[in-house]
C-alpha cells in the first residue's frame, strides 16, 4: 500500500506559539511535562522503570570524587546534588536545563538547575536562533506563594539568555540588564531531540499503556472495595425497607451497603420483624470477579512498558524466565549501563562546557565522567 493512502497519526507533541507570552507550547495545551510525569506516577510499572532508569543515568555519581562533592552555588548544592536532579529530568523528558550566574569579569561563579517542567522555548528570529528561555515556576497557573496565586503573565515569567559563555556577549547581556546585580545569568537548555527542538521522551510512546495500567488497577480495587464478600441479596415487599421510626438511616437497604467491601467481609447483619411481616427472602449470588478477565491485558501493558523503557531484562528477570541470579544481575546491570551511556555522555558534555569556563583555575574539575552503576554481590544497590 501506498504510504500517502495511509491514515497518519497524529503529532504526538504539539507546540503552538502563544503571542501574548511569547512562547512555544510544550504540548498544545502547554502542560506535557507535567502530564506525563502524572501519567508516570500513576502507572505501577512505569514508576518502577523510571526509578531504575534514573538511578542508571545517575551511576554512582561523578567519577572524580573532588569535583562530585564540589559547591556550585549559594544554595551549597553540591555537583552530585545538581546531578542527581539532572538525571530525574533526563529520564522524565529527555531533557534538562542549568542556569549559570558570571562574575563582573565575565567568569561563571555558580551553576542551578532549573526544573525542566519550568522552561519553554521562545520565538525564533528572522535567522532561526532562539535567544531566551522562558521561566515559570508553575505554567498551570495553581500555585500560590504569600496568600495568593503565581498567574502565568509575561510579567511573571523569566526570560534569560541562552547559554552562550564568550565574555564579550556576556559583557553586553549585563549591560542591557542595567549592571550585574540585574542579571540572571543563562540557561544551558539542552534537549536530546535538538536543541531548539522540545524533547520527546522515551516512554511517549506507551502513554496509553501507562493510562490503560491506571484503569486496570481501578478496577482491581473497585473489585476489592466494592464487592459483596459473600455475595446474597435480600427481596422483600415494598415498605418493608423502612424501620418503624420512619429513619432510613435503620432500613434494610442501608444496613447490606455497609456489609460491601473487603473491610466488611463476613459480617452478619440483624433485622428485627414483627410476626405478622413476611421474612425477606434470600437468594445466595457468586459474586463477579473480574481480575481473570484482564490478566491478559495486565501482562500485556506492563511488558509493553517494560520495553519502552528498554527493561526486557528487569520484565523476564520478574516474571521467572531467566531465573534469578547474582551472574543474571551483573550481565542486567552491565547491560542498562550500556543502554543508558548516551543520556549519561549528555549530561558530561553540558557540565563540560559550564565548569570549563569556571573562575577557579583546579585542574581536578575537567573530569566530568559519570560511574556507571554496578552491580555488586555484597551491596545493596537498587535490582
Amino acid at each position: 500500500m501506498n504510504i500517502s493512502v495511509i491514515k497518519q497519526a497524529d503529532k504526538r507533541i504539539k507546540t503552538p506559539f502563544n503571542s501574548a507570552l511569547g512562547i512555544q507550547y510544550f504540548g498544545e495545551n502547554n502542560l506535557y511535562p507535567q502530564d506525563i510525569v502524572k501519567t508516570v506516577n500513576c502507572s505501577e510499572t512505569a514508576a518502577t522503570c523510571m526509578d531504575r532508569y534514573i538511578s542508571f543515568i545517575y551511576g554512582n555519581g561523578f567519577k572524580n570524587v573532588n569535583f562530585s562533592q564540589r559547591i556550585l552555588n549559594s544554595k551549597r548544592e553540591t555537583a552530585d546534588y545538581v546531578l542527581k536532579l539532572v538525571a530525574a529530568d533526563v529520564a522524565n523528558f529527555r531533557g534538562f536545563a542549568l542556569q549559570v550566574n558570571y562574575n563582573i569579569l565575565g567568569e561563571i561563579v555558580e551553576v542551578f538547575h532549573v526544573p525542566f517542567e519550568n522552561c519553554r522555548l521562545t520565538e525564533q528570529d528572522d535567522s532561526g536562533y532562539i535567544g531566551k528561555i522562558a521561566v515559570h515556576p508553575d505554567w498551570t497557573g495553581q500555585l500560590r506563594r504569600n496568600g495568593k496565586t503565581v498567574r502565568v503573565t509575561k510579567e511573571n515569567i523569566d526570560y534569560i539568555d541562552i547559554f552562550n559563555p564568550d565574555k564579550a556577549v556576556v559583557f553586553e547581556q549585563i549591560e542591557l540588564e542595567g549592571g550585574i546585580q540585574n542579571y540572571k545569568g543563562q540557561i544551558l537548555w539542552v534537549s536530546e531531540s535538538g536543541t531548539q527542538t522540545y524533547p520527546k521522551p522515551v516512554h511517549d510512546a506507551v502513554v496509553t499503556q501507562m493510562s490503560t495500567e491506571e484503569g486496570l488497577g481501578n478496577i482491581a480495587n473497585r473489585n476489592v472495595r466494592n464487592n459483596f464478600l459473600p455475595a446474597s441479596a435480600l427481596v422483600f415487599r415494598q415498605g418493608q425497607d423502612v424501620a418503624k421510626n420512619g429513619d432510613k438511616q435503620g432500613s434494610i437497604s442501608n444496613s447490606l451497603g455497609l456489609l460491601q467491601g473487603d473491610l466488611n467481609a463476613n459480617k452478619i447483619a440483624a433485622f428485627y420483624i414483627t410476626q405478622d411481616e413476611e421474612m425477606p427472602e434470600r437468594i445466595d449470588l457468586q459474586g463477579t470477579n473480574y481480575d481473570k478477565d484482564f490478566t491478559i491485558t495486565t501482562e500485556t501493558t506492563s511488558k509493553k512498558i517494560y520495553s519502552a523503557f528498554n527493561q526486557e531484562t528487569w520484565y523476564r528477570i520478574l516474571n521467572g524466565s531467566v531465573g534469578f541470579s547474582s551472574e543474571i544481575l551483573t550481565e542486567a546491570f552491565n547491560y542498562y549501563s550500556m543502554v543508558t551511556i548516551k543520556e549519561r555522555l549528555m549530561i558530561e558534555e553540558a557540565f563540560g562546557k559550564v565548569i570549563q569556563r569556571w573562575y577557579e583555575v583546579i585542574n581536578e574539575l575537567f573530569d566530568f565522567s559519570i560511574k556507571p552503576l554496578k552491580y555488586e554481590f555484597n551491596n545493596s544497590e537498587q535490582s
